[in-house]
Formats: C-alpha cells, sequence, structure tokens
C-alpha cells in the first residue's frame, strides 16, 4: 500500500490542505535512542481518512505544519502508546498535543489480552504487521523503501482500529474513561517540559552501588570518557563499550591499552585507539587524596517516608476493595488503581470525593468506581 514521504515544506503543501479540514489523523513517531547518543526525533507517520504519510523532521522543521492541527482539541488524534512520544513532540517540535486518543489506553480499559499494536491490529483487523524494523536506526538516510512501508503501517490501520475500540468503550459505558486518561498523558507530558536537574550517571550503572568511593569515582570519569566518544559519534554510549567491562577496568586499573583490551567484553579496537584516555583518567583517580573522593550518592527521601502502621493498615484494607472492584468491573487491579496510589489515598485519608480526585494518579472514573468503599473505609479507620 502506498505512502507519500515528505522531506520538504514544498512536499507538505498536499498535506497542508487536508490537515486543514480533516476531523481526526493517526500519528506515530520514531526516535534513535537505540543507535544513536541522542533520542531525537527522526521521522513522524501520518495517517487521515485520504492517506498515510511519512515525514522526515531531519530534512525541514515540520512543527509549522503539524502545530495547528495537533494543538486543535477539536482534532482527535489517535496514537497507541502515546506517552514517550507526546514527550518527543513537546521537546523537539514545541507541540503540545491536545484531542488525544490513545488505542492502548482504550485497549486497556477493555481488558484486551495483548496492548501492543501489532497484537491489536491482528486480533480485531487481522493484520499483521512485520517486526522486521523494530530496532532499525531511523536516523539513516536515505531511509530504504521498505523501511518507509514498514514505517507508515504504524498508522496505516490506526483509524480503523480506534473506531472499533471506540464503539466498544460505547458499549461498556467507558468513554469518559478514556478521555480522562488521554487528557492526563497529555497533562504529564507538559509537565515534563521542565528542566530537571542532572542526575549521576553512576545511578544507572548495575552494581555501582557496592563499588568503594574511589572506584565510584573512577566509574564516573569511565563514564564521561565514554559519553564524549558516544557524542563525538553519534552513537548510543552502550554501544561504545557496554557498563560491565567499565566496572571490571575499574578494578582492573589498567596500566596501558593491552591491559584494557584483554579485559573481557571491551572492544579491542576502541582500548587500542582510545584506551590511553581512560587509563590516564583511572590513574589519577587512583591518587586522588580520600577527601576529593565522591561516594555512590546517598538515597534521596521523597515523599513522606515510611507508613505508619496505621496507614500500612489501612492501605491493605484500600487494596482489598480495590481487587474486590476490580473483578467486578473486569480491569487488571493495577489499571484501575497502582498500589502506589492506593498507599498515597491512605496518607492523605481523604474526607470527601473531591479530595479524593485530588490526590494524583486518582482519576474520576475511579473515584466514581472506588469512592464510596474507599470513604466508608476511612471513616471506619478514624
Amino acid at each position: 500500500m502506498s505512502h507519500i514521504h515528505i522531506q520538504s515544506a514544498a512536499d507538505a503543501k498536499g498535506l497542508k490542505a487536508e490537515l486543514a479540514s480533516a476531523p481526526r489523523l493517526a500519528l506515530d513517531c520514531e526516535a534513535a535512542g537505540f543507535h544513536r547518543y541522542s533520542d531525537r526525533l527522526c521521522l513522524l507517520q501520518l495517517s487521515t481518512e485520504r492517506g498515510t504519510y511519512v515525514i522526515d523532521p531531519l530534512a525541514f522543521d515540520p512543527a509549522e505544519l503539524l502545530r495547528e492541527p495537533l494543538e486543535r482539541p477539536d482534532v482527535t488524534v489517535v496514537m497507541h502508546g502515546a506517552d514517550f512520544d507526546l514527550r518527543l513532540l513537546r521537546r523537539d517540535l514545541g507541540i503540545g498535543l491536545r484531542g488525544l486518543f490513545d488505542t492502548q489506553i482504550a485497549a486497556q480499559l477493555l481488558s484486551e489480552k495483548g496492548l501492543g499494536l501489532s497484537a491489536l491490529l491482528e486480533s480485531r483487523l487481522n493484520v499483521r504487521l512485520s517486526k522486521k524494523y523494530q530496532r532499525a536506526d531511523w536516523a539513516e538516510r536515505p531511509l530504504s523503501d521498505v523501511m518507509l512501508a514498514y514505517a507508515a503501517d504504524d498508522t496505516r490501520y490506526l483509524l480503523r482500529l480506534a473506531d472499533l475500540l471506540a464503539e466498544d468503550l460505547a458499549a461498556a459505558g467507558r468513554t469518559a474513561w478514556a478521555e480522562e486518561e488521554s487528557r492526563a498523558l497529555e497533562e504529564a507530558a507538559e509537565a515534563a517540559g521542565g528542566d530537571d536537574e542532572p542526575e549521576d550517571p553512576v545511578v544507572r550503572v548495575r552494581g555501582a552501588r557496592r563499588l568503594s568511593a574511589r572506584q565510584v569515582t573512577a566509574l564516573r570519569e569511565a563514564l564521561e570518557w565514554r559519553d564524549e566518544i558516544a557524542r563525538t559519534r553519534d552513537r548510543a554510549p552502550f554501544r561504545i563499550v557496554s557498563d560491565g567491562p567499565l566496572i571490571d577496568a575499574v578494578a582492573a586499573a589498567p596500566k596501558g591499552a593491552k591491559e584494557l583490551a584483554d579485559i573481557k567484553g571491551f572492544p579491542t579496537r576502541m582500548a587500542h585507539e582510545e584506551g590511553a584516555d581512560l587509563v590516564r583518567r583511572l590513574q589519577r583517580v587512583a591518587k586522588l587524596p580520600d577527601a576529593e573522593l565522591r561516594p555512590y550518592p546517598k538515597p534521596q527521601r521523597r515523599g513522606p517516608g515510611r507508613p505508619t502502621p496505621e496507614v500500612e493498615a489501612l492501605a491493605e484494607r484500600l487494596k482489598r476493595i480495590r481487587n474486590r472492584r476490580a473483578d467486578e468491573v473486569g480491569l487488571p487491579k493495577g489499571a484501575l488503581l497502582a498500589n502506589a496510589v492506593v498507599l498515597d489515598v491512605a496518607r492523605a485519608a481523604p474526607q470527601n470525593l473531591d479530595e479524593l480526585v485530588a490526590i494524583e494518579g486518582m482519576r474520576r472514573w475511579k473515584a466514581d468506581i472506588l469512592g464510596r468503599d474507599f470513604l466508608a473505609a476511612i471513616r471506619g479507620a478514624a
């Protein structure tokens, strides 16, 4: 099946006219984080009732083309598992999407067994998608015709799938549930737009917590060395050298490139071409006085800390209510309300529905199902 490949504003004139009157569209994004240093937006797939388009944001800036239709709440934008893509659109194109209908959320609220797009298309439309390019490098240029066709399939059937799921949601009286969850995803993407404090890179390395202060300091140097190379080569850091060999290098304290190359899993060519700098960094850390070492960061306390026995007991009662109601409405327990939110409810001990809905992670539809029993349990505990 055909699609239109858009690589410039001139290519997009027909699509721009179509989007001006399209009441809904399907959208998907491809990023390059698995292969490249940055997980930048590399491809946009868009389908309307008339056709499917594959847009190249590395060839031109499509923000002005897409901003109006994506930011209009009266235009339905169908996506599947939109959380990460919404953040990409906001970060890379400055677009705050409105009007989302997430087919993954709809499927979850309908208790579908398979929530992946491929599983849903097969069960609902008898369409089987290829998985050949699941981990393709979407920053590669030029993209082959086969890769473009593969990408286009991610939105080609989405509108039909959304129609089927929307019908079932309406029949089950759950349309408002899906709408509320989609609005929550939009708001989460907007809230994530702020600049977070940089994370200490060692906390992402498995096993780093068990290292000595000197080894942790050396590991930071090794991670910085890898990061600089990855940025220069535009490659994902783990493709330069994985975490395990870096930890082994910190423990071995190699004196030269040959000893570095002898470490299991450390790329030989990398050791000989770039290893001298890493060895120098590790040797410098070995000579640092203890006062200049930076140990593994202490975990930051978030939230109110460990719950009291009374709060824990109330949370268990609320979980039992949640579990019973989840079975009654045919939803997975976590889909109805996550355990962390149950604990927050127990801590807050809301006295009415408005206070209950104000708790982060709670929704109006969830409060409609759980509120009366939750409030009764809270009053009983008091």
